[in-house]
């Protein structure tokens, strides 16, 4: 009887520690998912891979190769130029630009206003520091600040890109 508590502890400990991990692995996830989102309007050339650390376990994990192949696309008798995105429209940001930017969860936490040069973020809600951190670091990251105003405070990022 002693013997299958131990046994039992050693497989609690083993099933604490694997879901330890794959908390880590999905925090770190997110972490991607945000970065992939705010590449999202540029054009991706690679595929991303993840590499996440599990234990004593190295693990990659690759983006999904694209459905489309060479093999099925068809031939186009005149090929068409590109369209050309104007100079300006190139080095400005979107309200859609921000708030892809975000991971849904906090993106659902903020509002998105603009207001002149500006693209203006206010939190709904208390943030918390944690979230407080993880936005600040997107905002700066696009070159945006915090504007601590008492009730009026809020994030503001410029819509015209560096």
């Amino acid at each position: 009887m002693s013997a299958d508590n131990g046994k039992m502890d050693l497989i609690l400990k083993k099933i604490e520690e694997m879901n330890t991990s794959i908390a880590k692995m999905q925090e770190e996830l997110k972490s991607v998912s945000a970065s992939l989102k705010s590449l999202a309007v540029g054009q991706i050339t690679q595929p991303p891979t993840v590499h996440v650390t599990s234990g004593s376990r190295p693990m990659t994990v690759s983006a999904p190769k694209p459905s489309v192949t060479v093999s099925t696309l068809k031939p186009v008798a005149s090929p068409t130029p590109a369209p050309t995105v104007p100079m300006e429209a190139s080095r400005t940001r979107s309200l859609t630009d921000v708030k892809m930017s975000f991971p849904e969860e906090l993106e659902a936490r903020l509002s998105f206003e603009e207001k002149g040069e500006f693209i203006m973020i206010k939190p709904k809600s208390f943030l918390g520091s944690d979230n407080f951190a993880k936005i600040a670091l997107t905002i700066r990251g696009m070159g945006g600040e915090y504007i601590s105003a008492g009730k009026d405070s809020h994030f503001r990022v410029p819509k015209k890109k560096a």
